[in-house]
């Protein structure tokens, strides 16, 4: 069951016990009584999940960080903020959007629900906006026929789970306002063909062996991981609707592995 779900129900619970016994259970204790635990119970926890409640579903909502898809950009083990409100006010539960505040834009780094099952949470970057041409080409990628600027940076080089050593190149990107670094396998496909996904709007996208092109569709959005070469992202399962958007990753707030990460904002 959703966390948020839960954290609403358990409010009107709480909620509604304590008016009950404002309203009615209260006056029908003589003076002195003591009022049942269940009650007491109850006044002393609504205030707490209202305030959690409230600000985990219009201010900020924190993640864990379960894979290396991000790297070098995010590592595996972080914990971090998310901005609910960047993008605009939703209402909690059903996520529909009350009051428009912003759009995301290139280069932002964006937690989603996951098109394929809602119920998981995904984070990857924005690289493509409504109306966009996304291509990627020669592990390059190019926005509306203008390529985005990279820059060699040396090797980077990680073990993932299982103990598996990756060795990768690292260069840093220019998207939208965003520098960003990503990880690149020179000897790895621009997309596993065979591993793409039936998905809603897979008509707007354009597959070859050194090269893929999408259309980004209106109130959509491309996803990709900054580990360019081990992320299942819009590449695979496709575009990321308005309704799914979650909020902006902004800040790691804790690393239990590697503390110096504590404190860094996430461009």
């Amino acid at each position: 069951m959703d966390f948020a779900l839960i954290m609403f129900v358990l409010m009107l619970v709480t909620g509604a016990i304590w008016l009950l016994d404002i309203l009615a259970l209260s006056k029908k204790r003589s003076t002195g009584e003591v009022e049942p635990w269940w009650v007491e119970y109850a006044k002393s926890f609504f205030p707490v999940i209202l305030l959690v409640f409230c600000i985990r579903s219009f201010l900020f909502e924190p993640f864990k960080i379960p894979s290396g898809s991000m790297i070098p950009t995010l590592q595996v083990g972080d914990f971090i903020l998310v901005n609910k409100f960047t993008y605009g006010v939703r209402l909690p539960i059903i996520n529909q959007k009350l009051v428009q505040l912003g759009d995301p834009q290139r280069g932002d780094v964006m937690v989603f629900h996951y098109p394929e099952n809602p119920s998981v949470d995904y984070i990857k970057r924005v690289v493509g906006v409504p109306g966009d041409r996304v291509e990627y080409r020669e592990k390059h990628l190019y926005i509306n026929d203008v390529e985005q600027k990279q820059n060699a940076e040396g090797e980077y080089n990680y073990v993932e789970s299982g103990l598996n050593f990756v060795h990768t190149e690292r260069r840093s990107e220019v998207l939208g306002e965003h520098t960003h670094d990503v990880l690149i396998n020179p000897d790895m496909p621009n997309a596993h063909l065979g591993s793409v996904a039936d998905f809603k709007g897979r008509e707007n996208c354009e597959y070859q062996e050194k090269r893929f092109t999408c259309r980004v569709p209106a109130g959509q959005y491309f996803m990709m991981g900054d580990n360019r070469d081990n992320s299942r992202d819009s590449r695979y399962w496709g575009f990321v609707p308005d309704n799914q958007i979650v909020g902006k990753a902004f800040f790691i707030w804790m690393n239990f592995s590697d503390l110096k990460r504590v404190g860094l904002s996430i461009n």
